[in-house]
């Protein structure tokens, strides 16, 4: 222990800023959080508070901390959830879920931590092992079979091929409530919560009817990333609450790809560069990108087979799991590779990495998804085609379990209505500004909380989305 003190000495009093700031992040990488936050203690100590420094080591110290949240269960406590859900297993049965990364865990300050999660995604991996098995003679779930009747109904009512169809309304209640006490009473809270976006021709008549605070400012219409923006003081032992409620209708959108003929791309385009191009931290060109895309596309020049390749690749060999928050992965598609699984986002992120080095533009568009029964945060992208535009595609919803390819491929051209877009692209600045890191530095969807004291992180308050359909 003596050791390590000298070492933070040494590192905040005689070296640079920057050189500590990256002695910080080995620290973070090698699970030694209790030292990376004492650093980020001895900087914030002795920096001024308006300047960039001090907000670097504040999100350092944040991401330390946001890794023992996602990691908050023992072994002790991970051994009960096993046997209550699993029942008895063998030592030897869970080293190698361990070795698999199926039952997922972190050596922390010298301690084996488990994620909050491992449990429920190790179950997930081994039913799909079960599935795999039985293939064929299992039932889909109610989900799988709505989307499916859907896609079904959409075509046997027709529809006008890439063209916004078929609209739903919806009447939308979001709240959010920050938990009291988390900061002095009457300090202001600023807050950011999600604005479905006006300039998208799937969604329009959108129409605010009630916010609390009552003052408020919407974001400029072409913002890649659409908030609503509100400030509110705290009362003691009370929650803070912003209220939001408006209207919007949304529409279902198919391309029949075979109908169009798709152009060579004009690779000297601003829309082409900015969309082929990497976007640190996430969107890398790694060796393991390259050969994998390669790999699965081989001599392929047809932009959407290229597509249609990775679609499939993706959708047949990574599940669907519950994720760590993405702050605290430095790179998600390459934690998809390693850990052959994801949510929607990173599951995304992988496909637009595959599709980017491969010179098909794509972008990150996301929001909710308004299913009857299936409300949740959603991630999902759009691929560009010369000629034809950009076509919206959903990597986590898949391959549709039928013998109908039309219907089966509808999620690799096509959207249902049942979203709200409010972003289109990742790690867009806030308006106004957010002073200091995000919960979500690359995504925007539950909103974002702080005061002049730090960031507010998603344990410190809830939110609450209701949906009416009419």
């Amino acid at each position: 222990m003596m050791l390590r003190y000298c070492f933070l000495i040494l590192m905040v009093f005689n070296l640079s800023f920057i050189t500590a700031n990256e002695s910080i992040k080995e620290l973070i990488n090698k699970g030694e959080l209790k030292v990376a936050i004492k650093a980020c203690d001895e900087i914030l100590k002795h920096t001024d508070k308006k300047s960039k420094d001090y907000v670097i080591a504040d999100s350092l110290k944040q991401i330390a901390q946001r890794i023992y949240v996602d990691f908050s269960k023992n072994e002790t406590i991970t051994d009960s959830i096993l046997n209550k859900r699993i029942g008895a297993f063998t030592p030897e049965q869970k080293t190698s879920w361990e070795n698999n990364k199926w039952l997922e865990y972190r050596i922390l300050d010298g301690k084996k931590r488990y994620f909050k999660n491992a449990v429920g995604n190790l179950i997930l991996r081994l039913n799909q092992i079960r599935d795999s098995i039985n293939a064929g003679t299992g039932k889909l779930d109610d989900f799988a079979q709505f989307k499916i009747n859907y896609v079904n109904d959409l075509f046997s009512d027709g529809y006008e091929n890439g063209k916004p169809s078929q609209p739903k309304n919806f009447s939308i209640k979001y709240t959010v409530s920050l938990k009291p006490n988390q900061v002095p009473e009457g300090e202001t809270i600023r807050c950011w919560l999600p604005w479905p976006k006006e300039t998208h021709l799937r969604q329009g008549n959108i129409k605010l009817l009630n916010t609390f605070p009552a003052d408020y400012k919407i974001s400029k219409a072409n913002s890649e990333q659409m908030s609503i923006y509100f400030e509110q003081n705290t009362e003691k032992d009370k929650p803070t609450v912003f209220k939001l409620e408006f209207d919007y209708t949304s529409s279902v959108q198919y391309f029949d790809i075979s109908k169009f003929q798709i152009q060579p791309y004009k690779t000297n385009s601003k829309l082409f560069q900015k969309n082929t191009a990497e976007q640190l931290p996430h969107i890398i060109f790694t060796d393991k990108i390259k050969h994998l895309a390669d790999s699965l596309t081989q001599n392929e020049t047809n932009p959407y087979q290229i597509v249609k390749n990775l679609y499939y690749y993706i959708s047949n060999n990574y599940i669907w799991s519950s994720a760590l928050e993405y702050s605290i992965i430095p790179n998600i598609p390459q934690y998809v590779i390693e850990h052959r699984r994801g949510d929607c986002g990173m599951k995304t992120l992988l496909f637009m990495t595959l599709a980017r080095y491969k010179g098909i533009p794509v972008k990150w568009q996301s929001g909710w998804m308004l299913h009857p029964n299936e409300l949740n945060l959603h991630d999902w992208c759009e691929v560009y085609y010369e000629n034809i535009g950009w076509v919206p595609l959903d990597m986590s919803f898949g391959l549709l379990d039928t013998d109908n390819d039309k219907i089966k491929e509808f999620y690799i051209t096509g959207i249902d209505a049942y979203r709200m877009i409010v972003n289109d692209n990742i790690a867009s600045p806030l308006s106004p500004k957010k002073t200091f890191l995000r919960s979500e530095p690359y995504d925007f969807q539950r909103g974002e909380l702080e005061w002049k004291g730090g960031n507010l992180y998603f344990n410190q308050w809830n939110y609450d989305m209701e949906v009416e359909y009419k």
